[in-house]
């Protein structure tokens, strides 16, 4: 079990550098090969299920916690070797400073341990966005958006936000949050991104306007990469005036209330961003079941969109994939990184 535990690590590690975080690369690998004895080693190593990227994520856990006692003042040696102070710190240094968090601020790891991370990555919205112009495209109807796993709900705001898309830009210019991927294949649909109406579920929603959840949230952002976190407060700003708020929900309980009846005159979209692989297997496939079968409701004046940016087996990146009833054709528009950084769009076929 600890050798497998080990290997996670190293392999998010490995996951980390690929997302452009050499910092966390190096904590996680410092973990494989270093973490041993005391209470905070004992639960992770021996930790009971799945410890990976596609399970309870534990070396995220891990290094959530850790940047939380940096971002919250309650460690200040480990501060003095977290970014910006990183450079020139060496492994032997670095991992003293952890392994004295690990025992000095034992009990506030384990309790940030039993939570997954959450992080509500804002650059996805330069995903979904094309996938909602598509199919305003297609149906010449405004939107209604349910996002499943909204976090804080913070990419539900995507119009208040300034998106650019290769030559096109979107949304508000004056935003403090701007999005602009790098673009690769065709434009994005020609039209006016307008949603009628939002709402969002999650099983541990987020409230973009309490101090605690958002320090826990942007403890899950990468200590070197200061653009996300700027960029990932920001959007809690916009988020915490908007009087929509996620709800607290089952997914699947969730799903069959907003897919009870038909939604005249506007394209409901059901969609989720790196979330759907989380539900447990048997909930995932009961949730294809109810959406499929409010597709098969759907009207051409009541139309019901599935857009997803999920983990597909493929690479790189992940897939967009976009299925639109009542006919039910269903295409892959194009892939993504995972946090946004690039769009390949191909689009709905012609």
């Amino acid at each position: 079990m600890a050798r497998s535990i080990r290997e996670i690590f190293s392999d998010q590690g490995e996951a980390c550098e690929k997302l452009g975080s050499d910092f966390t690369a190096r904590v996680c690998r410092l973990a494989s090969a270093r973490l041993g004895g005391g209470a905070v080693a004992g639960t992770i190593l021996g930790w009971e299920g799945d410890a990976s990227a596609l399970g309870d994520s534990v070396p995220l856990r891990l290094c959530g916690a850790l940047h939380a006692l940096v971002l919250t003042g309650k460690s200040k040696a480990l501060a003095a070797v977290y970014p910006p102070h990183h450079g020139g710190v060496s492994d032997d240094d670095l991992w003293a400073a952890i392994a004295g968090a690990l025992v000095d601020e034992e009990s506030f790891i384990l309790h940030r341990l039993q939570g997954p991370p959450q992080t509500n990555e804002v650059r996805r919205v330069g995903a979904t966005l094309p996938m909602f112009l598509e199919v305003m495209h297609q149906t010449g109807l405004p939107l209604v958006l349910s996002e499943v796993g909204a976090s804080a709900g913070l990419n539900l705001f995507l119009d208040e936000f300034h998106i650019t898309l290769g030559e096109d830009s979107f949304g508000n210019p004056a935003s403090a949050v701007h999005i602009a991927p790098k673009w690769l294949g065709g434009a994005a649909p020609d039209v006016a991104l307008d949603i009628h109406t939002r709402a969002g579920c999650d099983l541990l929603p987020v409230d973009p306007g309490n101090a605690a959840d958002r320090e826990r949230m942007l403890s899950f952002i990468w200590p070197d990469q200061a653009d996300r976190l700027q960029r990932t407060r920001a959007a809690f700003d916009i988020a915490a005036h908007q009087p929509e708020k996620v709800e607290k929900a089952d997914a699947l309980d969730w799903l069959k209330t907003r897919t009870a009846e038909p939604m005249k005159g506007v394209a409901h979209v059901i969609y989720s961003t790196i979330a759907w692989q989380y539900l447990p297997e048997e909930a995932r496939a009961r949730g294809e079941e109810i959406i499929r079968a409010a597709g098969a409701r759907a009207t051409k004046d009541a139309p019901l969109a599935w857009a997803r940016m999920e983990i597909d087996g493929k690479s790189p990146g992940t897939g967009l994939t976009l299925i639109l009833w009542p006919s039910g054709e269903e295409h892959l528009v194009g892939r993504a990184d995972f946090h946004g950084r690039w769009i390949d769009w191909q689009g709905w076929p012609k």
